[in-house]
């Protein structure tokens, strides 16, 4: 199975939003991209993102 590359767009509590790719399967769940960006976010220096889904854009890149 090929992967494919993801954007999701977390909102942090700084007002900004924070961009991740993510590489995933074309048929991966919306929620796991979004807690793989989450999970990245949060192990970063950058201020507390949003842990809401709803709140993340997921789009597929290409």
């Amino acid at each position: 199975m090929e992967c494919e590359c993801w954007m999701v767009a977390l909102p942090a509590i700084d007002g900004r939003q924070y961009v991740y790719r993510v590489y995933a399967p074309d048929d991966a769940l919306p929620a796991d991209l979004f807690w793989e960006a989450w999970h990245c976010h949060d192990e970063g220096p950058f201020p507390r993102a949003c842990d809401l889904f709803d709140a993340a854009v997921i789009r597929k890149v290409g």
